[in-house]
């Protein structure tokens, strides 16, 4: 038998070593050896020189938003903003070009440019003094606004804060230009929704440029109706059944962290009536805690303040500790796998409890739960990853000294805590396996930048400090995490490896990033991508 496609000329990452040619036929890989693969070249099959190139399993990303991430490339995109000169340029750019927009929509913008990180409606103003501005910052767990926001919204100085959020103030108490949490959503929910169209749009142009960074398939970290952000469920549905899906995608369906148990039966309807094809809606998204930057991220010890003194502040929790773990029990019982948003010690503590109370009550079983982020983890906790069979969903991009965690995080941690800041090395030594993504919006969605720093704990470029240099991995421990990792918490369990019988979700990369320094891993690109043997993506220069 003949193969459809033939890799052959280079090597060939696979879970027992290196091979230097695969055979693809019906989609799936059908051998992997070396030399003596050229004989199932017939006159149909496609054969590809490999020429050096180092062909591996397609990324997962294991967190991400892709349609928000492509609603945001359409919209005020801030991204690339690094000053706060820069940021109102780019507004006021957009602003002057899109004189017809009711609203300035958009986001993307970088804490570090503004001063504590809260950045004023007055500067707003100043750029867009007519039409009403609604821009959440690259993590997306605060929103910048200006005055006519604020006033179409109905936000004075007598505006309480929500219990979830809070309204950043002037000395006189008048709201400042800033809301963190759920607070984004006083201004977010007036804001024009997106169409189902537009939503669709989102979604492919965001499937292209993730399959252009080798990307083959990915868990959507937030399925479902949440103020302020795009439900993408009928994107995913109308995509999957007219065959332009063409990655592999898992939906976390978004807990009501306002309501509790009651909302179960309606996540089972959600996973029955959503999933199709290539879109399986088997998770559900349970977000625990905010962001250190803000002060919400869930700490065991109180944060501290800008004299390095202790506050009242514990941060965040968005789910009552006490409740979780019933909660988590039923939706295990239920099959349900659990994708926890836990940054700090205390969410992750809680995640963690939440777990073991799960396996007591209903015994070892295959949902595969994953906790996202991990920023502090207290030592006492990492152990209890492999214990309990949780996956450490990580973001290797923000391991590194960036100015946002020299400035807004660290200070505020305290040098013990921030010590603990992103354990890869430790996870991995005590055993946990681990998944990568990105969350994208919030960081590149690039997994080669998050490899580089997962191996280097540097900034592709950068010139600071090496970041906890004891939680460095290998590359290959990288690369697993990317690959089989991701796979493994997607339940793709027949992806994620270069071996025979596996489905042929498969990239080439430009060169072999093994064969050159560590620090030279952010310089690799991706060749051509492919899901189940079929081409999805071909970098111009292939």
């Amino acid at each position: 038998m003949y193969a459809d496609l033939l890799f052959i000329g280079g090597p060939v990452l696979t879970p027992h070593g290196r091979a230097s040619a695969v055979a693809v036929t019906g989609g799936r890989i059908t051998a992997v050896g070396g030399a003596d693969l050229r004989e199932l070249a017939g006159p149909r099959t496609e054969v590809v020189d490999l020429a050096g190139r180092l062909l591996l399993p397609g990324f997962q990303d294991a967190h991400v938003h892709p349609v928000p991430a492509g609603l945001e490339l359409s919209q005020c995109d801030l991204t690339g903003a690094r000053t706060a000169r820069e940021t109102l340029a780019a507004v006021r750019a957009y602003a002057d070009a899109h004189p017809g927009r009711e609203w300035i929509t958009g986001g993307g913008w970088s804490m570090e440019a503004f001063e504590g990180g809260t950045p004023t409606k007055e500067l707003l103003d100043g750029v867009v003094p007519d039409r009403p501005v609604y821009l959440p910052n690259r993590d997306h767990h605060g929103a910048w606004v200006n005055s006519r926001a604020l006033e179409l919204a109905g936000i004075t100085r007598d505006t309480p804060d929500p219990a979830d959020g809070r309204i950043e103030r002037t000395a006189s108490g008048e709201p400042a230009g800033t809301l963190q949490e759920g607070a984004m959503q006083l201004v977010g929910r007036i804001t024009p929704p997106a169409t189902a169209a537009d939503r669709l749009a989102a979604l492919l142009h965001a499937q292209r440029r993730l399959h252009a960074l080798g990307v083959t398939a990915w868990q959507d970290a937030l399925v479902g109706n949440f103020p302020g952000m795009p439900d993408p469920s009928d994107a995913y549905v109308t995509a999957a059944r007219d065959g332009s899906l063409t990655a592999r995608v898992v939906g976390a369906l978004w807990w009501d962290r306002a309501r509790g148990a009651e909302q179960i039966p309606e996540l089972v309807e959600m996973r029955a009536e959503l999933s199709h094809g290539r879109f399986r809606a088997g998770s559900v998204k349970l977000m625990l805690d905010g962001v250190a930057e803000n002060g919400t991220a869930a700490l065991i010890d109180p944060y501290l303040d800008n004299c390095g003194c202790a506050t009242a502040n514990r941060g965040t929790s968005f789910v009552d500790a006490a409740r979780l773990p019933a909660f988590v029990t039923e939706l295990d019982a239920l099959g349900f796998q659990c994708h926890f948003h836990a940054l700090g010690d205390r969410a992750v503590r809680d995640a963690l409890d939440a777990v073991e109370a799960a396996r007591a009550a209903n015994g070892p079983s295959d949902t595969r739960p994953h906790l996202a982020h991990l920023q502090v983890v207290h030592p006492d906790d990492v152990p209890r990853f492999a214990a309990l069979g949780a996956t450490a969903n990580i973001q290797p991009l923000w391991a590194a000294h960036e100015p946002q965690m020299d400035e807004l995080t660290i200070p505020f941690l305290g040098p013990e805590r921030a010590g603990r800041q992103y354990p890869f090395g430790a996870l991995l030594r005590s055993g946990a396996r681990l998944a990568a993504g990105s969350d994208w919006p919030v960081s590149s969605p690039d997994p080669l930048q998050g490899i580089h720093v997962a191996v280097n704990r540097v900034e592709p470029g950068g010139s600071r400090p090496v970041f906890l240099p004891d939680e460095r991995i290998s590359l290959a421990q990288a690369l697993t995490a990317y690959t089989a990792g991701s796979a493994y918490v997607n339940r793709l369990d027949d992806t994620g490896e270069v071996r025979a019988g596996a489905l042929a979700d498969l990239v080439v990369l430009d060169r072999d990033p093994f064969a050159g320094p560590p620090e030279a891993i952010a310089e690799t690109r991706v060749a051509l991508t492919y899901v189940g043997g079929e081409r999805v993506h071909t970098a111009p220069d292939a």
